[in-house]
């Protein structure tokens, strides 16, 4: 074993690893006992391809080159795809328009321009199409509504052949800022759906709707819950009629049940089987159709997978060597397909034995298999934090079985930062993380308050007070580890993306735990962010911070751009050309204000990339700066790639 300071570290993963390993696996669907999913590559341009797998274990993709499977429903998407026997309908990401494709011929066009569409149903014959539509033909703020689609003729009638892809659908609810999952029942002729309006987001409250249906025509129309202070999502039917979904009433998203006119838990569990609705479609739980549901529940960040009796509520554990699970769909009532990670291995796609728990993978995607001995896997730590309150992270040590720090050397630190913010960060493999923990650092991935995966209650700890729970939480757990002796002081460093960017600028405006910061899309300007975003975030920020004229004083008192004055650490930030959810002129606006400054401050924006990156190229030079960077204020040499 070679002995060399921390960071220095020869590693075997290098950036364009990552590059090509990091396909997203996501929107598993099932038809006729087939699974399907989508791909997100890097090496092809980002693009989205819709892939499945037969009786004879062969892989293969679906969607023709120049076509890309991704809908760019409230800029963040949802399920993108239906099947129905041999034809495929899908949004095209280029245009938005849906495509009908069959197995052996082109794609053809079945909407017109100037419409986005998720979130996709077909009834039992496969001659109507149930979808979120959001139109941006008007100018203006786009609207959101549910609509019903002619798959003969696209609605309009005519020859989809000759002139295909007239009609956007037809509306069936427009009484509502926001809608989404659109459920028919199994004799067809009941149609549920959530809804939720300005300024909540649907982690906050949404009504579910159930009404008649017959043709494109809904009729009594009934709000099964109040939509004040509860989040729905994710309504079922059962094919005896019940109508299953999950609420958070009870601080933790659960199963309930509609039926008789009524309202009742399946369970109560201290855990969450939803997560929040950042994209459209997601699946947390499947019925199996023999009295049982397959629920996908989260304690404390880590995910587990059970079957609930929909009669007595008993959950029954399945064993799984997995700590993240999503998109799970039924493919017999023993068995389900999802997406699953280990804290060892990348995210697959794993057909799952419900009663044993055998699981086997259909597709994993990743080219790289790490050897054991350069993963460094997850340590849930508790700390504590403001208000006599604890707060949560997964801390990471270095590994690398090669290398060994001098005697009396504490590894440098690097503290990441999720998303969202309301979202949270799982225990799972991720080779973004080994990247830096091979080299030698010690990475801490926070859950602060606000994050999802804890409960209503740790989730709410940010209503009003984001960039000030998040960024306090960061700095305790900064200063937990140090207290514990556990890393160097001297050497901690912070990256995030989105909202994680903005926690970045804010701790280094109003801290000086770290040294340097890496930025990721981050907002700078908290008020030109509620003036300029999209429409699904343009009020989320009178939830966490205040409403618009009033609060204005405190978007100054927290906005980064703001108070430069406590600026004293490097900064580098990476910014997508494209980006609507927080748009270029954020990034460019703080990097400029700290670099007349005289602080150390590197930008790079990339043309083509949206609010995350896609591509290749974009992923490998990114990472590769950040590293250099950090050398530069670290004071030493990233190790050569082999």
């Amino acid at each position: 074993m070679k002995r060399a300071p921390f960071g220095t570290w020869s590693s075997p993963l290098v950036a364009s690893d990552l590059a090509r390993s990091s396909i997203a696996l996501n929107y598993v669907q099932v038809f006729d006992g087939v699974p399907y999913w989508v791909e997100s590559r890097p090496a092809d341009g980002g693009r989205n391809v819709l892939v499945t797998s037969g009786a004879d274990g062969r892989v293969r993709d679906l969607t023709p080159s120049g076509y890309g499977v991704r809908s760019r429903v409230h800029e963040y998407g949802g399920t993108p795809y239906v099947i129905d026997r041999e034809t495929i309908y899908f949004s095209n990401f280029s245009d938005q328009r849906i495509y009908r494709q069959t197995r052996d011929g082109a794609p053809k066009p079945l909407t017109p321009a100037g419409y986005r569409y998720a979130d996709y149903e077909l009834d039992s014959a496969g001659s109507r199409l149930f979808c979120v539509r959001e139109d941006h033909t008007a100018g203006g703020e786009p609207r959101n509504t549910l609509v019903a689609i002619d798959t003969a003729s696209g609605g309009s009638g005519t020859n989809p052949s000759t002139d295909p892809g007239t009609d956007p659908g037809t509306v069936l609810f427009d009484k509502s800022d926001f809608v989404a999952y659109p459920c028919l029942s199994a004799d067809g002729r009941r149609l549920a759906w959530i809804a939720w309006n300005h300024p909540d987001m649907p982690w906050d409250a949404t009504t579910l709707f159930v009404a008649d249906i017959r043709g494109t025509t809904l009729s009594n129309i009934t709000a099964i819950t109040s939509g004040s202070g509860e989040s729905v999502m994710e309504p079922r039917w059962d094919a005896d009629g019940t109508l299953y979904f999950l609420s958070d009433r009870s601080n933790w998203w659960n199963l309930y049940r509609y039926a008789d006119n009524k309202v009742t838990p399946v369970q109560a569990l201290e855990a969450e089987i939803g997560s929040p609705l950042w994209t459209l479609g997601q699946a947390n739980y499947t019925l199996t159709g023999d009295g049982r549901a397959v629920v996908r529940y989260t304690i404390d960040a880590r995910d587990k997978l059970g079957t609930v009796d929909l009669e007595s509520g008993r959950l029954s554990p399945i064993l799984l060597p997995y700590v993240a699970l999503s998109n799970v769909r039924r493919l017999s009532p023993e068995t389900v397909v999802a997406i699953a990670t280990a804290p060892a291995e990348e995210a697959a796609v794993v057909r799952i034995d419900v009663e044993s728990g055998r699981h086997e993978v259909i597709r994993a995607p990743a080219a790289l298999h790490l050897d054991p001995g350069y993963i460094s896997v997850a340590e849930s730590i508790e700390f504590p934090t403001a208000d006599g309150l604890t707060a949560h992270a997964f801390y990471y040590p270095p590994a690398n079985r090669d290398f060994e720090a001098p005697p009396g050397e504490k590894p440098p630190l690097i503290v990441k930062v999720h998303g969202g913010p309301t979202s949270h960060s799982k225990a799972e493999l991720a080779l973004a993380t080994q990247f830096w923990t091979s080299r030698g650092f010690a990475l801490l991935d926070v859950n602060h308050g606000g994050s999802s995966g804890f409960g209503r209650a740790y989730r709410e700890r940010l209503k009003g007070k984001w960039g000030v729970v998040d960024v306090g939480d960061v700095v305790a757990a900064v200063k937990y580890l140090i207290d514990a002796g556990r890393v160097d002081g001297n050497r901690v460093a912070i990256r995030g993306g989105s909202a994680g960017g903005f926690t970045v600028l804010a701790a280094l405006a109003f801290h000086d735990v770290f040294k340097v910061g890496a930025n990721y899309y981050g907002v700078a300007d908290l008020e030109a962010l509620a003036n300029d975003t999209h429409k699904f975030e343009s009020r989320y920020l009178d939830r966490l911070v205040a409403p618009l004229p009033e609060g204005k004083a405190l978007y100054e008192a927290r906005a980064p751009i703001r108070h430069l004055e406590g600026f004293k650490a490097a900064l580098i930030t990476f910014q997508g050309a494209d980006d609507k959810v927080v748009p270029p002129n954020q990034s460019r606006a703080i990097v400029a204000a700290v670099k007349a400054k005289g602080l150390p401050v590197e930008y790079i924006e990339f043309e083509g990339e949206l609010h995350g990156f896609r591509k290749a190229d974009s992923i490998v030079r990114s990472l590769e700066a950040e590293l250099a960077f950090y050398g530069k204020v670290f004071g030493f040499t990233p190790a050569a790639a082999p």
